[in-house]
């Protein structure tokens, strides 16, 4: 569809308020979920899209999601001690540092077999059982979070924005398969990963606390009603991105499909608060070149771990630990910045 003038600066307009509103207002940022879902609300009223496929949809897509950590929650509210126990033998056997490594280097790089939601939904429980204080355990979950969002994508199982791009390149001349991700830009995930790991490794270790206190301290509520308030949340958030999303589409097919590589890349930083898999939607196509997609790919899983709503394991960690978009900003948002522009100077020399 074709955008009016208004509807242009209305749709740019809400996504300045999208990205500013919730580090500034602290009413919005303790109500994230809620504000997000009249932002996609409004989306899709201006843009005309409102329709029962979308309404039916956005009911129907955070479903799973919201199950997994609806189960998960309850089953490592279970086996609690057990972890707790296996948590504190790594830390004493190999040292906080080499856990830490190991934990971001095992996450990320599995995410993409057992799926970013489990991967975040590990890393969740685990955050909160480290001899960590909170500013060092926030580093963690957003180092972590990168390194998930990275991974996850080299195979159409991890989360969708892979599945998305094998689908559409399944067919002549790509011939996409289950490897085919992992063949342009495996190298890139394993050094992003890495990296992530190493500064991981380089936290420092927090006064000890008992476990309820560090639980307390980052708003991680384990009793039945926390965690089915905590699933419910996270229907809520999934549901207002599937808004957001559609809602923006006709902005992004507006201004974005006919960009270069480069142009793409660093548009591509609206994934920090756009699904993913929606601008891979609108962006990949048959005809796309192998150096255009690896750009934009590596584009968007960076961009996407710098806001909460940039990703699914940066919903389920900040929900579960009550971390704040303040917060996040903090710890994560100049990282990715860096990331954004060393990747950029490694993709233009290699490709």
């Amino acid at each position: 569809m074709e955008l009016s003038i208004l509807q242009t600066v209305l749709l740019s307009a809400l996504i300045v308020v999208v990205l500013i509103l919730p580090l500034t207002v602290h009413k919005i940022e303790e109500n994230l979920e809620a504000f997000l879902f009249v932002c996609g609300a409004f989306a899709v009223t201006v843009s005309h899209v409102w329709s029962g496929h979308l309404v039916l949809t956005a009911l129907k897509d955070p479903i799973k999601i919201t199950v997994a950590v609806l189960v998960a929650g309850l089953l490592f509210r279970q086996f609690n001690t057990h972890l707790q126990n296996l948590t504190q033998k790594a830390v004493k056997g190999i040292g906080l540092r080499w856990t830490l490594f190991l934990i971001v280097v095992i996450l990320g790089l599995t995410s993409s077999i057992i799926t970013a939601i489990i991967a975040a939904l590990i890393l969740a429980e685990i955050a909160v059982m480290l001899p960590l204080e909170r500013a060092g355990r926030i580093k963690l979950v957003t180092f972590s979070c990168y390194a998930i969002g990275m991974g996850a994508v080299l195979t159409a199982i991890g989360e969708p924005l892979g599945t998305v791009v094998i689908s559409k390149l399944s067919g002549e001349p790509h011939n996409a398969g289950f490897f085919y991700l992992i063949q342009h830009l495996g190298w890139f995930v394993l050094g992003g990963v890495l990296f992530m790991a190493g500064m991981a490794s380089s936290i420092r270790e927090g006064q000890e606390k008992a476990p309820g206190a560090k639980a307390a301290e980052m708003g991680s509520d384990n009793t039945v009603k926390g965690i089915v308030i905590r699933a419910a949340k996270v229907y809520l958030f999934v549901m207002a991105l599937t808004f957001l999303g559609d809602g923006l589409k006709p902005l992004a097919l507006k201004t974005i499909t006919h960009l270069s590589a480069g142009w793409l890349y660093w548009i591509n930083m609206l994934s920090a608060v756009l699904d993913n898999a929606t601008l891979a939607a609108i962006e990949v196509t048959p005809a796309i070149s192998d150096r255009t997609l690896t750009f934009l790919l590596m584009s968007l899983v960076v961009s996407g771990g710098m806001l909460i709503p940039g990703n699914i394991p940066n919903i389920i960690c900040a929900s579960k630990l009550g971390i704040k978009s303040k917060e996040w900003v903090k710890a994560a948002f100049g990282l990715g910045l860096a990331l954004m522009i060393a990747y950029f100077v490694i993709l233009t020399a290699v490709l």
